[in-house]
């Protein structure tokens, strides 16, 4: 083993440990088979932190083996994401041997590759970055894994695969009817749903995880808050108003289901257009 495969396994038991993930998930593997320092780029690296980017002291990738936020291009405030973040979404999104999965805002493909592994090489992944020079850098980063296909395009508008898991990396404000229509049945979305930008940085808002359950019945739950980049064609002014209330009450972890295209009552925790989320399970 060399030195870089001693940090990157680590890495992997580290980043996974946090995350509470325990033996026999596949993450892990995943983690440690793949090189980040491959999908960021050249060093010293901009790391991003709450006061701004920081650089790495050198080119060194053992730097690159924490849980850390690495700018893909700082002008753009596009970064390649927290370890920990990722693998917590992942791992609720729970792939299998065999999916199909849809990755939305793929950037340079790091987070694309590992999903990769984990539905393995008879599963596969149809992964889209609008950013045309990232898109192109996923592309080659990507292209001994038979398995996946790297579109340059927006996933906000359409066509879709069918897919049993939709992961979207850029903040919307709702399930848009395109992803939510792509899941099979038992299919999983996880996507940010981000409120109003704050002095014009992305707020927080929360990963929420549905789960087609059959028809147009959903599950829906959050799993965590974050606070992504916005989604292109993926957000409306009017619903992100309505969401920085609902998260400013606290309660967003109450969330059980998502319903579509019904009549809105108590159980409601937001709305938005044909679409809202209930205090209460499914029936």
């Amino acid at each position: 083993m060399d030195r870089l495969e001693e940090f990157r396994e680590f890495f992997a038991d580290l980043i996974t440990a946090n995350a509470r993930i325990g033996a026999g998930n596949n993450l892990k593997a995943a983690l440690k088979s793949t090189p980040r320092e491959r999908f960021v780029g050249p060093g010293p690296w901009k790391v991003f932190t709450p006061l701004g980017y920081i650089t790495t002291p050198s080119d060194d990738a053992a730097f690159l083996y924490q849980d850390i936020t690495v700018a893909l291009s700082c002008d753009r405030q596009i970064n390649n994401g927290q370890p920990i973040l990722h693998v917590f979404c992942l791992s609720a999104l729970n792939p299998k041997e065999g999916e199909a999965a849809v990755h939305l805002g793929a950037g340079t493909g790091y987070y694309t590759a590992i999903l990769a592994k984990l539905v393995g090489p008879s599963g596969t992944i149809s992964a889209y970055e609008i950013e045309q020079d990232l898109a192109h850098r996923a592309t080659i980063n990507l292209a001994e894994m038979t398995n996946v296909s790297v579109y340059e395009r927006s996933g906000a508008v359409g066509p879709l695969p069918s897919c049993d898991i939709l992961y979207v990396n850029a903040g919307a404000t709702a399930p848009l009817e395109l992803w939510l229509d792509a899941l099979r049945p038992g299919g999983r979305l996880l996507f940010p749903l981000t409120p109003a930008d704050i002095g014009g940085r992305p707020a927080p808002g929360g990963m929420l995880l549905v789960t087609r359950l059959s028809g147009d019945i959903f599950s829906a739950r959050f799993v965590c808050p974050a606070a992504f980049m916005p989604c292109i064609g993926a957000r409306d002014d009017e619903t992100a108003t309505k969401l920085s209330a609902a998260f400013a009450r606290g309660d967003f972890m109450n969330v059980r289901s998502l319903r579509r295209n019904a009549q809105v009552d108590e159980t409601c925790w937001c709305a938005g257009k044909g679409w809202w989320l209930s205090t209460a399970a499914q029936d």
